[in-house]
């Protein structure tokens, strides 16, 4: 389980808010920047169930 809280940690430090702070500064495209975020919160809804439905 240490591994899905992993990946969704990094789905959601790295895919939605590192992205946030590069899309204010300006250094990625609008194109670039929906696909990331959207990666980033399918696999966040996708993992993050299975590990807090454990005790």
């Amino acid at each position: 389980m240490k591994i899905l809280k992993l990946i969704s940690g990094i789905s959601i430090g790295v895919l939605i808010l590192l992205v946030s702070i590069l899309s204010f500064t300006g250094a990625l495209k609008l194109a670039s920047i929906n696909t990331i975020m959207l990666v980033g919160t399918l696999l966040w809804f996708a993992v993050t169930p299975f590990w807090m439905k454990e005790e």
